[in-house]
């Protein structure tokens, strides 16, 4: 939880003052960017949203919390489980070479 204290504060102080916001929301993602000219050529910024969303946001190709799900489903789906294998095999082998 503090480290997420921090991010804020650190985001906070990097704020314009006395400049206007507009808040959005997309894909489970909130963001926030200036109003007005010329800092509204300041590219939108994430503030918030679900963990997955922020994730998919950020570039992951997927949440912790769907990860887990996923490993998770696989104790159940022999399907999934082989897949699943084979990914980490193929995980393992591309560290091998990194």
């Amino acid at each position: 939880m503090t480290l997420f204290v921090e991010q804020v504060e650190q985001q906070l102080g990097n704020l314009i003052p006395n400049e206007a916001l507009i808040y959005e929301q997309s894909n489970d993602v909130i963001y926030a960017h200036y109003r007005d000219p010329p800092y509204n050529k300041i590219p939108r910024w994430i503030i918030g949203g679900s963990p997955a969303g922020v994730a998919r946001a950020q570039g992951a190709f997927l949440s912790y919390s769907e990860w887990k799900e996923m490993c998770e489903l696989s104790l159940e789906y022999p399907t999934l489980k082989n897949l699943m294998d084979q990914l980490v095999t193929m995980y393992y082998t591309v560290q091998d070479y990194k």
